[in-house]
């Protein structure tokens, strides 16, 4: 039953009691000789007996009416208030509702979405100062091994990877167009091969830097897509704003895009790969779609340690993570972090 019916029943109710007390006391004031009377006596030119009655309903469903469509105002207001601050919007102004319990209702969730914005701001700043502040030393020394370690498996495994991968290409082309088991078997390992690349350079994504060197994010990022883009057979398509950002903000979003593109190499088998970063309505929106096998977005997180590490970096800068991926139509993952600075708060 909605607010406006409950009302309205209200309403009956209370013009039933109105009439029964309106009867006793006209009966009261003015006896009855005889129960016919009721009919001959009449209000607004209608028998007393229909005309009380008439009268005291009406005035009750117009007052469920108007009672009802006023509290279903107010609530509504309530719920679009929450509706809000469950989204992540800031609570510009808000009209007085006249009741006292709902302006306290209004004032507490003022309140909440004030120290929610604080805690994200709070988030914000300790990623910032965590990424600040780590010691220049090891991070030098963690960086040059990582270097080190990418450049040994570019220069020996990944280029044997290449060459193998040349040779069984070359191979397979000589090879009559038959539907032998040998030439199955040679098709196989040559898929293999390119698998193996991928995997290869999704390890050598890994062992990049985790710092941007001094570089925006779009420009890491920009840097990133184009290297990649290079050496991978797939369609790699980006769409990147420019503005500013906290160093620690611009650190997890890019080791998330790492972590997103490592996984569309590794497993997704897509033939194509957009990246989108732009800024709208207070949010930074990080999106990465691919179009491969797809995957059990449920079953998969539970299990997935690269996933588990994007949720756990999003959460970080107070932000949110969406994953939608459907069996061979492929994966859509979109990072919302809200926009509480202009990248400058960490210098306060």
């Amino acid at each position: 039953m909605s607010l406006v019916q409950r009302q309205v029943m209200m309403g009956i109710f209370i013009s039933l009691v109105l009439f029964i007390l309106i009867t006793t006391g006209y009966l009261i004031a003015f006896p009855l000789s005889n129960w016919s009377e009721l009919w001959e006596r009449q209000v607004l030119d209608l028998p007393f007996i229909l005309s009380v009655p008439s009268i005291s309903v009406a005035v009750g469903i117009v007052y469920g009416i108007f009672s009802g469509w006023v509290w279903r105002k107010q609530i509504h207001s309530v719920d679009q208030i929450l509706h809000e601050l469950e989204e992540g919007r800031p609570i510009e102004a808000i009209e007085p509702m006249g009741l006292i319990e709902l302006e306290s209702i209004q004032h507490r969730v003022l309140k909440i979405q004030k120290q929610m914005s604080e805690q994200v701001k709070l988030s914000q700043r300790l990623a910032t100062e965590k990424v600040v502040g780590q010691e220049e030393r090891i991070q030098e020394i963690i960086s040059q091994e990582r270097n080190r370690l990418a450049r040994e498996l570019h220069d020996s495994v990944s280029q044997q990877l290449f060459a193998a991968s040349m040779m069984m290409s070359a191979i397979n082309e000589s090879r009559p167009n038959t539907e032998d088991r040998e030439t199955k078997q040679l098709k196989m390992v040559e898929e293999m091969i390119h698998q193996s690349q991928l995997e290869m350079r999704a390890l050598l994504l890994h062992l990049r830097p985790v710092a941007l060197k001094g570089k925006s994010l779009q420009e890491g990022m920009e840097e990133l897509l184009n290297e990649l883009s290079q050496k991978v057979s797939m369609t790699i398509l980006w769409k990147i704003e420019e503005f500013p950002l906290d160093k620690g903000v611009e650190d997890h979003l890019f080791r998330i895009l790492q972590e997103s593109v490592s996984n569309t190499l590794r497993h997704a088998k897509a033939l194509k790969l957009e990246v989108l970063l732009i800024e709208r309505d207070d949010f930074i929106i990080l999106r990465v779609v691919d179009d491969g096998i797809g995957f059990d977005v449920e079953e998969t997180k539970a299990g997935s340690y690269g996933l588990q590490n994007i949720y756990e970096r999003a959460v970080e800068i107070g932000g949110s993570i969406k994953i939608i991926s459907v069996k061979n139509k492929g994966t859509r993952l979109e990072v919302k972090i809200p926009r509480m600075t202009k990248g400058v708060e960490s210098n306060d």
